[in-house]
């Protein structure tokens, strides 16, 4: 990749320094590089695509760092990167990866804070403000000049969004919200505020169903938020504002990308046909881009059994009218595919970016005798303790939450989902399962959707751990065939009986050592087991030879509750209990066992040498998962070294 411009864009004092017509060429350049970069390497591109004129235009305009831009979740902060030291990190191949795909102080001055979740820039940049506003009451100046927060993409339809709007208009003084509205979220926009956005657009700001000016706020709209002349002049004009103002800028979300709507072979059968002419980049599946190298047709393990667990929904729908799908958003990371949603039609609810609505309205519909799904990732789940305590659990409804991206793994430091497994278990009603198939997560499934009188139930969606196995075994189960055959899937279990998986499983019987793997770690188990019972005769860490071990395999398919009777059974004949789970250890499961034994009254129950393996309270950042688990001890080696030593 080559740059011409952007090789001499070191600061935003560059981007003060240019002409009107350099500013176009900038763009254009931008918009190319992010493209190839995309191509090559991956990302957000389709919302950044958007937003080449509008960061150029703020940097032109305001001073940062002086100037606070706060760019709601972030992901479209990749031109802002760009010209703020960082654009090597776009043009150059060998230093890709080298950025995070979010703002991080970490990186640079420009960037104020660490965000990937959404909705957060209005409250944070009123706090920003407040600050600066009583600094310069005591002494007549700050180090906080303008503070502008870019909000968009969907993120508005977040509660705190609102409540970050709410609040500026009585905190008055110098604030510039920037809406960046491309008729977009991750896929399309949902519920009434879009309806608002819609007529100020048609009637070019002028609509009487202003939603902004209804909270107090003054409103200028720009029709041409692709023009970055229309925008500097705008932004020149609300520059040093002494109150709060809202910017709406209409965008194209995914500018620049030629793809005919519908072609598959490019990434783009996403496409929202809608919105889609006459720019064809304007596409659910562009708003992520896979590098054209890992184009291999195979699905990962959140779509793969998303998709499988929809399908077997899907079959159950035209006999179950209480039964719906809700997605906050983010569906098709899930393998709730376009397809889908168009033939679930009222079974299927994407409610934006709202997962405390989402969570609150699966309770709803749970109390009058419906059967609701909520599906979403581990990270974002984290936005809804409160309702899963109150509304779900303490209000004990019987909805199923599919948690997606659980577990240890190299996303960036706003999404790991290394958390969930402390934060689900500890919570009272709330039934945890971690299934460690895909048969098994449809069985689960059935039975947490049927008819059983219990409360919520959250099942940890098999990760690629899993996947990696079922695809070796060449598992010819095939649930999303059947269902597409319109074959329900018959579970194996009582679909109203009691919870069936509340007992751990024993796969292989033995003594002395038992190994416990709850959910994606039981092919880590099980491959601790073979080498225990071959006997690691050239062991390097124990240094003379070993004789071989008949371990005891099992499988943990829940973890809100312990298996006491199994446990107890145990510890008659094993004199070291190993625990392996892919979540934080702190608060985990495992920890849960040690402290059973410990405080068992039962003197053999004393006596057992519990091991635990997990991850470290840490936040990581695109660690891959390899260097990860061998970080945390999660290797056979390392597993069997510190079962040899304790032997």
């Amino acid at each position: 990749m080559t740059a011409g411009m952007l090789n001499s864009i070191h600061s935003p004092a560059d981007v003060h320094a240019l002409s009107s017509s350099q500013l176009v060429d900038l763009c254009a350049e931008i918009r190319t590089t992010l493209l190839e970069y995309g191509r090559k390497h991956g990302g957000h591109i389709g919302s950044n695509l958007g937003v080449v004129e509008l960061t150029v235009a703020l940097h032109h305009v305001f001073d940062s760092p002086h100037d606070r831009f706060i760019f709601d979740v972030s992901h479209q902060s990749y031109v802002h990167k760009m010209l703020t030291g960082r654009a090597a990190a776009y043009t150059d191949p060998e230093r890709f990866g080298s950025v995070t795909g979010f703002t991080n102080p970490c990186e640079s001055e420009h960037d104020s804070f660490v965000l990937g979740h959404t909705g957060t820039s209005i409250s944070l940049a009123c706090g920003l403000a407040k600050a600066r506003d009583m600094q310069v009451s005591a002494s007549g100046r700050s180090g906080i000049g303008n503070v502008i927060a870019v909000i968009g993409d969907g993120a508005l339809s977040s509660a705190i969004a609102f409540e970050g709007l709410n609040n500026a208009a009585e905190q008055g003084g110098n604030l510039i919200i920037i809406v960046n509205d491309n008729e977009m979220s991750i896929a399309e926009d949902f519920g009434g505020m879009y309806g608002s956005l819609s007529a100020l657009r048609q009637s070019g700001g002028t609509a009487a169903s202003n939603p902004f000016r209804a909270f107090g706020l003054d409103y200028r709209y720009v029709e041409q938020g692709n023009n970055v002349h229309t925008l500097v002049e705008t932004l020149r004009e609300v520059r040093d504002i002494d109150h709060p103002i809202v910017v709406h800028v209409h965008t194209v979300k995914g500018l620049g990308f030629d793809e005919a709507p519908g072609d598959a072979e490019n990434g783009s059968d996403g496409c929202n046909q809608t919105n889609a002419e006459p720019h064809a980049g304007q596409c659910e599946a562009n708003h992520w881009r896979n590098p054209d190298s890992v184009s291999d047709g195979m699905p990962d393990a959140r779509k793969y059994y998303g998709a499988m667990a929809m399908a077997s929904l899907e079959s159950r729908f035209a006999n179950e009218p209480g039964l719906v799908v809700i997605s906050p958003a983010t569906p098709g990371s899930n393998g709730i595919t376009r397809d889908f949603r168009e033939r679930a039609g009222s079974h299927y609810v994407d409610t934006g970016i709202a997962e405390e609505h989402a969570a609150a309205f699966a309770a709803g519909i749970a109390k009058a005798g419906g059967r609701p799904v909520l599906a979403t990732s581990a990270t974002f789940f984290q936005r809804t303790f409160d309702q899963l305590q109150q509304e779900l659990s303490l209000n004990r409804v019987p909805a199923t939450l599919l948690i997606f991206g659980a577990g240890i793994s190299g996303t960036d430091n706003t999404h790991s989902g290394a958390f969930d497994i402390a934060m689900f278990a500890n919570v009272p009603n709330l039934t945890c399962l971690a299934p460690t198939s895909g048969e098994q997560m449809l069985d689960m499934l059935a039975w947490a959707t049927g008819p059983s009188e219990h409360g919520a139930v959250a099942i940890r969606m098999p990760g690629e751990q899993i996947l990696e196995l079922e695809r070796a075994a060449d598992v010819a189960f095939d649930p999303i065939e059947r269902a597409e055959g319109h074959e329900p899937v018959v579970p194996a279990v009582d679909r109203a009986g009691d919870c069936p998986f509340k007992r751990y499983q024993i796969l292989r019987p033995g003594r002395d050592v038992a190994v416990l793997g709850l959910g994606n770690t039981v092919a880590l188990a099980s491959h601790v087991v073979d080498r225990l019972s071959g006997g690691d005769t050239d062991d390097d860490s124990i240094g003379m030879p070993v004789p071989p071990v008949t371990a005891t395999l099992i499988a943990a398919p829940q973890y809100s509750s312990l298996d006491e009777e199994m446990l107890s059974m145990l510890a008659d004949g094993h004199r070291i209990v190993v625990t392996l789970e892919d979540g934080q250890l702190e608060g985990g499961w495992g920890e849960k066992i040690t402290a059973f034994y410990a405080n068992s009254r039962d003197a053999k129950a004393n006596a057992v040498h519990v091991l635990n393996f997990g991850a470290i309270k840490e936040f990581t950042d695109r660690v891959p998962r390899e260097r990860l688990n061998e970080r945390y001890g999660l290797t056979a080696d390392q597993v069997i070294s510190r079962i040899r030593m304790a032997y």
